[in-house]
């Protein structure tokens, strides 16, 4: 049977979340949860999946980028190790006709990251592995030999790395059996969309914290008024102890930022997440310095070089990955990397489509192998859409718990596909509420 990739499909796949306001912030009022979802396939009958996260509009232009890669991975020997996805990332991220789209960001590299991802579900299927341990079962020199230290040499050399490789080592047994056991701290979105009304925002709080989550966040932004009472209301249900973070989803200049933070700060917000564009290092940098609120950023930086400059700039005291925004797995590493060498802890962020499942695999590959610490780190969590994976990810009293089934998690029910492809779905039919067109 051939070890070759035959196939390479890629779906346009939206949910109506914006029917009950799911996702709502003050940028993205009624967001659509959408994945430009890629099979690849070999002639073995093994699989690879992978996707983009989009909201809505504009998840065609994301499926069609990921179509135009197909020539790749055509004919090309199914990724199997270290060497093989080295190679697949380095060529989809070099090509010097796809860089000039970017370079390094946008579509095109976004659509890079679902090809990546998806060869790597392949590759730790293979393996037997689930990717967390399909990635911290490699050698610290196999692990810096996937990062593409371009651009990044004045923050982090390729010694270095492997330098902070090395010494985590010797415990990764221990940690990877205590993930097993006690899984991953999370924290959880779902009470605080801007949509939700005050009622649903008080119960919802008080359901997580009965969950056993010790950390929610809350959507601002769009009134202070309205973030004023949200913020007493969450406050009074959640009591002094469990953290509430917010988040601006880039909605304000720096000095909006600022003036809104300070008066927020005396409900103790744990965090304020995208205060401003996520282009604006030193916009985050004079945020950080100029109210008491911690900062936060990193689902929507474009490329690892936002990040080196994010730390370089001590502009955010928690980094915050996204397994879908920038070129997949490879590029995640170095993120985290970088964010080991100037000790800043790795809050990934997660919820959409799938990306609870995609992400739980960096986290704890980054406790193992990378960071050793679990301390100031939690991966976001939102109650949406995992009934739709095969693998979905799994959270209980406030944890994720640590996959086992082999791959990314990132397989779609096959029911799931079909019901909510774009725009021929039963879901999408002609007149149905909700509609994104």
């Amino acid at each position: 049977m051939s070890e070759t990739v035959t196939g390479f499909e890629v779906e346009d796949i939206r949910f109506p979340t914006s029917r009950q306001l799911d996702g709502s912030d003050a940028m993205n009022p009624d967001p659509d949860y959408s994945a430009a979802y890629l099979v690849i396939r070999t002639g073995t009958g093994a699989e690879g999946h992978g996707f983009c996260f989009t909201i809505g509009r504009g998840n065609d232009v994301m499926a069609a980028a990921i179509r135009s890669l197909r020539p790749y991975l055509i004919g090309r020997r199914a990724p199997r190790d270290a060497a093989d996805l080295a190679a697949l990332h380095h060529e989809l991220t070099h090509d010097s006709q796809l860089r000039w789209l970017g370079p390094e960001k946008g579509v095109m590299h976004m659509a890079a990251g679902a090809v990546v991802n998806a060869a790597w579900d392949l590759a730790a299927k293979r393996a037997g592995l689930p990717v967390w341990e399909f990635l911290a079962a490699m050698s610290p020199e196999e692990l810096v030999s996937l990062v593409d230290f371009r651009y990044l040499s004045d923050a982090l050399t390729p010694d270095e790395a492997l330098g902070i490789l090395r010494a985590a080592a010797p415990g990764r047994r221990e940690r990877a059996d205590r993930l097993r056991a006690t899984g991953y701290p999370a924290y959880t979105t779902s009470a605080g969309w801007l949509g939700y009304d005050d009622a649903k925002l008080v119960r919802l709080a008080k359901e997580a914290v009965a969950e056993g989550f010790e950390q929610i966040k809350l959507k601002v932004g769009e009134s202070l008024a309205d973030d004023l009472r949200r913020m007493r209301l969450a406050r009074e249900a959640v009591g002094p102890s469990v953290r509430i973070a917010v988040d601006a989803n880039q909605r304000w200049d720096v000095a909006d930022a600022i003036r809104w933070m300070e008066a927020l700060a005396p409900f103790d917000p744990h965090w304020i997440e995208e205060p401003t564009s996520p282009d604006d290092i030193l916009g985050h940098a004079a945020v950080r310095a100029g109210q008491p609120v911690k900062v936060a950023t990193g689902e929507h930086a474009a490329n690892r070089v936002v990040f080196k400059q994010l730390l370089q700039a001590g502009a955010v005291d928690f980094v915050q990955i996204d397994a879908a925004r920038v070129a997949g797995v490879n590029e995640n590493l170095a993120i985290l990397l970088l964010a080991a060498k100037f000790g800043v802890p790795v809050c990934p962020h997660a919820g959409g489509v799938g990306l609870c499942e995609l992400v739980q695999h960096l986290a704890m590959f980054d406790y193992v192998a990378v960071s050793g610490s679990l301390e100031g780190r939690v991966i976001e969590y939102v109650d949406h859409l995992h009934e739709h994976f095969t693998h979905p990810a799994v959270v209980a009293s406030g944890r994720y718990q640590a996959p086992a089934a082999p791959g990314f998690s990132a397989r779609m029910h096959p029911e799931s596909i079909a019901a909510h492809r774009y725009p021929d779905g039963p879901v999408w039919r002609p007149g149905t509420p909700g509609r994104t067109s």
